[in-house]
């Protein structure tokens, strides 16, 4: 017998700790959805509309701001919804499209992490070599393949966890996840176990090592130059190395405590599910929004205009 067929929803199981508090995590959830949806539409809206921030630095930002819209909206509606009601339930087929949403939106960070790891390289170590290594035309395949690449690696373990026969109905999460879903099988689960080993070892590793490379580069030639050239290398480079290491951290942690099943607080382990739909989103627009004097300048003139034209 095909279960799967049979289990047209599943039941989200992570809200039981939270029921008693629903309409304070409602507020807040939406409060937060609310700050990150402004936020990044402002400053992508500033960049997009100028044309001196069409640059290669200020055209990854806008997209890394705008994967974490798409991650977001594919995690709080529905976290939203929940909060309101009695069950929390979804669609099987829902629930793989929303796992696909958010590892996309996940496996995206990384790529993107990295180009711009390689960005603040070329600008800092080969400044000379910049416009020649980092065209125009170069960061739109760069960003091509930092969606394509994600979707199309991610596409594969939805598909084959669709292909299970599920015996259970019940995910222990607020969201639904793959590995989870998987979990829910009563078959053989050897395909899925070894593409995860293999979506890690692609996903994860190879850019954390291409940052770390980056990264001591660009600290080795700050080393060799004057104080004034260090500032101005960590001002560009603190937002983004910021991010890096809390995505990172959080993504090993969430990674091993599915796999290994770590014993820790189950609340602690949902805080830390969500870290990374929370943190980067919210962070990401005010860390560049404030540290890049050429963005900050451009919200401010906007902010400026608006008020001068509400005055007339």
């Amino acid at each position: 017998m095909d279960y799967s067929t049979n289990v047209t929803y599943l039941f989200l199981e992570g809200h039981v700790e939270l029921h008693k508090y629903r309409y304070f995590y409602f507020t807040i959830t939406l409060t937060v959805y609310f700050l990150i949806i402004c936020f990044n539409a402002v400053v992508i809206s500033v960049i997009y509309t100028n044309k001196h921030l069409h640059e290669p630095m200020y055209i990854f930002i806008a997209a890394l701001l705008f994967n974490s819209l798409f991650g977001t909206t594919a995690l709080y509606p529905k976290l939203l919804s929940d909060f309101l009601s009695e069950r929390q339930m979804i669609s099987y087929q829902a629930c793989l499209f929303q796992a696909f949403c958010i590892y996309t939106y996940a496996v995206s960070e990384f790529t993107l992490l990295s180009a711009m790891a390689y960005d603040r390289y070329v600008s800092i170590c080969k400044p000379l070599q910049y416009a020649t290594l980092v065209k125009i035309s170069t960061v739109k395949k760069v960003l091509f393949f930092c969606w394509f690449w994600p979707s199309c690696e991610t596409a594969v373990a939805i598909i084959l966890t669709y292909r299970l026969q599920l015996c259970k109905f019940k995910l222990d999460r607020i969201y639904c996840n793959n590995y989870s879903v998987v979990k829910l099988s009563c078959g053989d689960t050897s395909a899925n176990n070894l593409y995860g080993l293999f979506g890690l070892t692609v996903i994860v590793f190879p850019p954390v090592i291409f940052i770390i490379y980056s990264y001591v580069r660009i600290l080795d030639v700050c080393l060799r130059n004057s104080k004034d050239f260090r500032r101005k290398a960590l001002q560009t480079c603190f937002p983004h190395l910021f991010i890096v290491i809390s995505f990172t951290v959080t993504s090993c942690f969430e990674i091993i405590n599915l796999r290994l099943e770590a014993n820790v607080p189950h609340i602690f382990a949902m805080i830390v599910s969500v870290e990374n739909l929370v943190i980067p989103p919210l962070i990401n627009p005010i860390m560049y929004g404030l540290k890049l004097q050429e963005i900050l300048n451009r919200i401010k003139r906007m902010i400026w205009k608006r008020k001068t034209n509400a005055a007339l």
